[in-house]
């Protein structure tokens, strides 16, 4: 019983900190006066409705930003992680309303199968301050291919504070022609040829920004990416409370997760299977849009 009213007070503190709550914990025997010393002793912080603001200010910041509105594209076929990944980190941005915004009135099935409901779709919304478009198979190219998509991201695009691509969701914002003449990255499958379409540049790295464009690299790559965009937004400690928030300390039990960390046979292995999806689509698509 000590040990669960322990973590309760913990919870509560934490939640106050965050924003979560604006409250001062319950008081229990082991949080009651008997404790202040050590409290005090240890520089544990404590929040009450009086100094909420300033110290959550004093921790963690205050934005450079004004964020009040982020929106992630979503479609049948896109990749739950692309979208869930950012979806969590950014969801962390204080008094921002964040929504998944399909293409289609309508539930949508992701790559896996896995059904998201969507808050709204893209032709009910007309500015965002954070845009994210996140990549899949057959979905994303569809949509790399989808000019009523391109116009609505351009849309957005004139008035948003970041535009962000994960993953293949790279291949759409630069089909949008947003990435020309730019720096990005994109999923490890024949990125410099795709980002080259687009005229863009491509960068081997986690993810990339160039001006207010941040692209990522496959799937967790959207985390990084949008932990990058919290700190460019609020700094260090504050990204470091949601890291910590989310123990967000990757250590994989065996190296790879890139071509230069994968064994050859397995890489070339990963290569004629995805050639084998994309190629013929590619073809189709460059061939209807051809003609």
């Amino acid at each position: 019983m000590k040990n669960l009213k322990y973590s309760h007070y913990f919870l509560w503190t934490t939640l106050a900190i965050t924003g979560t709550l604006s409250c001062k914990p319950p008081q229990t025997e082991e949080t009651g006066p008997a404790n202040t010393t050590k409290k005090e002793a240890t520089g544990a912080i404590e929040i009450t409705p009086e100094n909420h603001d300033d110290k959550m200010s004093s921790v963690l910041g205050t934005p450079k930003h004004n964020i009040r509105s982020i929106g992630i594209l979503v479609y049948d076929g896109v990749n739950i992680l692309d979208v869930m990944g950012p979806r969590y980190v950014l969801g962390q941005v204080m008094g921002a309303k964040t929504e998944l915004i399909a293409v289609n009135p309508g539930n949508i099935k992701t790559v896996m199968g896995v059904e998201l409901v969507p808050n709204t779709v893209m032709d009910s919304v007309d500015q965002l301050d954070i845009l994210v478009v996140p990549g899949g198979f057959k979905g994303t190219l569809l949509g790399a291919y989808d000019s009523r998509i391109h116009q609505w991201i351009k849309k957005i695009d004139q008035t948003s504070t970041y535009t962000t691509s994960v993953c293949t969701g790279g291949w759409i914002l630069g089909a949008a022609g947003l990435l020309k003449g730019r720096k990005a990255t994109t999923n490890w499958y024949q990125a410099e040829e795709m980002l080259k379409r687009y005229g863009a540049t491509f960068v081997k790295e986690r993810y990339v920004n160039d001006g207010k464009y941040w692209t990522s690299a496959g799937v967790t790559a959207g985390m990084d990416m949008s932990l990058a965009i919290l700190n460019d937004l609020y700094g260090e400690n504050y990204t470091q409370a949601v890291m910590l928030d989310m123990e967000y300390d990757p250590a994989p039990p065996i190296k790879g997760g890139s071509p230069e960390k994968t064994v050859p046979e397995v890489y070339q292995m990963m290569e004629a299977m995805y050639a084998m999806g994309i190629v013929p689509l590619l073809d189709s698509l460059d061939g209807v849009i051809g003609k």
